[in-house]
């Protein structure tokens, strides 16, 4: 019974681990195409369904990423508040070895706290020292402030090491990667290393050509089909023919997952600059399968309803994007969410999910970029950015849900 109870334990941790596995990057103001900094969350969960959220009730207002089920709001997995502040996890899996400490899983509450309260680096610095020994916390948490600050804490349940993404002796390019265990960590333990080397090639990449934008990475890393172990890209070669040429091809340790749930990027502001000009991209689903949606704190708490809902209800985009998701992992017995019909993201005839997505994505982009263009270049502008919500909802009911 005991050999049982050990195996049955042994096969819930690697379960957890396997859904509980991000990829995230952070982009200092040096490393990134406009001198802002950038933090990015592609987020891994057993938990599919996710909405965004505004809170007002701390010392900041914020825009979060929450499971949607979580109707008291209690936890969040990455978000930006008023100040110019961000925030967003990975998990860590060789930083508590041989801790014996029982409170644990509280990374969601520890960011909730910091984007009501903190400000800047020092601020969240001051919560991790408050909170030693009596975290019940394992992870790379990812920080950008409005004063310059962008930096990786390493955090576990007793100590933490930072991870200055502006000096140039730790991150030389500008940025920095982070999968599921951290540098500071047991070498030999920790999650994430094929997914790792996956995006840390695709920033090395754009960092030469100094192409790093949030559009780069939504568009290149965050929905990636490229496998840095196997040099295999799912996105080149032949492809299907249409959605009917089923082509199941094997899907694990990509960046994508049929655990990746939602991404969030937090494109911040330059030193000095007006902290309404954050702008935040949300992609809720199946990042294959989904569309980013732009964000700004300053709107207040008008958000395009297709990205959020009340109470534990799902927003409708990530509904959709769960979907769709379902058709390109259509065999249900046994590993079939390791295999992934390609037919139904990228064929030759071009009616793929990606393919479809695409040019819809290209028109939101292009009016939003425009927009924060105006707003940095005059002032931010509540009522043009609620209008511009108006028109996302009605453009995405009316062509994005409609996909088939």
């Amino acid at each position: 019974m005991d050999k049982k109870c050990s195996l049955l334990l042994l096969f819930l941790l690697i379960l957890s681990h396997s859904l509980e596995a991000c990829t995230t990057a952070i982009v200092s103001g040096s490393g990134s195409e406009d001198g802002r900094p950038i933090l990015w969350k592609h987020r891994d969960s057993g938990f599919m369904e996710n909405k965004i959220i505004f809170d007002d009730s701390g010392k900041f207002k914020y825009i979060g990423l929450i499971n949607s089920k979580d109707y008291e709001l209690n936890e969040v997995w990455a978000g930006a508040n008023e100040t110019g502040f961000a925030i967003m996890n990975a998990a860590s899996y060789n930083l508590n070895i041989d801790d014996t400490t029982t409170l644990k899983d509280q990374e969601g509450l520890f960011m909730k706290r910091a984007l009501q309260t903190c400000e800047n680096l020092a601020d969240f610095e001051n919560i991790l020292i408050e909170t030693t020994s009596k975290r019940g916390i394992e992870a790379n948490f990812g920080v950008i402030d409005a004063h310059g600050g962008a930096a990786y804490y390493e955090t576990g349940n007793h100590s933490y090491t930072k991870l200055d993404v502006n000096d140039p002796e730790i991150a030389p390019f500008g940025y920095l990667v982070r999968t599921n265990f951290s540098s500071t960590g047991d070498k030999d333990k920790g999650y994430g290393y094929i997914r790792y080397m996956t995006a840390e090639q695709l920033f090395y990449q754009a960092s030469a050509k100094n192409s790093i934008t949030p559009q780069f990475i939504l568009k290149n890393v965050d929905r990636s089909l490229q496998h840095s172990l196997t040099n295999v890209d799912l996105a080149k070669g032949n492809l299907p023919q249409s959605k009917d040429d089923s082509h199941f091809v094997p899907f694990r340790d990509y960046i994508n997952r049929y655990s990746s749930t939602a991404s969030f990027v937090a494109h911040g502001v330059k030193k000095g600059e007006d902290t309404s000009n954050m702008m935040i991209w949300s992609l809720l689903g199946f990042q294959p399968c989904s569309i980013a949606v732009p964000l700004w704190v300053a709107a207040g708490d008008v958000i395009p309803s297709i990205v959020t809902a009340s109470d534990s209800a799902n927003a409708p985009l990530c509904e959709k994007a769960l979907q769709l998701k379902e058709s390109c992992f259509s065999i249900k017995r046994g590993s079939g969410k390791d295999y992934l019909d390609l037919a139904m993201l990228l064929n030759q005839k071009g009616n793929g999910y990606m393919q479809l997505i695409s040019p819809l994505e290209h028109v939101i982009v292009t009016r939003a970029e425009k927009l924060d263009r105006t707003f940095r270049d005059n002032e931010f502008d509540r009522k043009a950015s609620i209008e511009f919500y108006e028109w996302v909802d009605q453009f995405l009911r009316s062509k994005y849900l409609e996909i088939e």
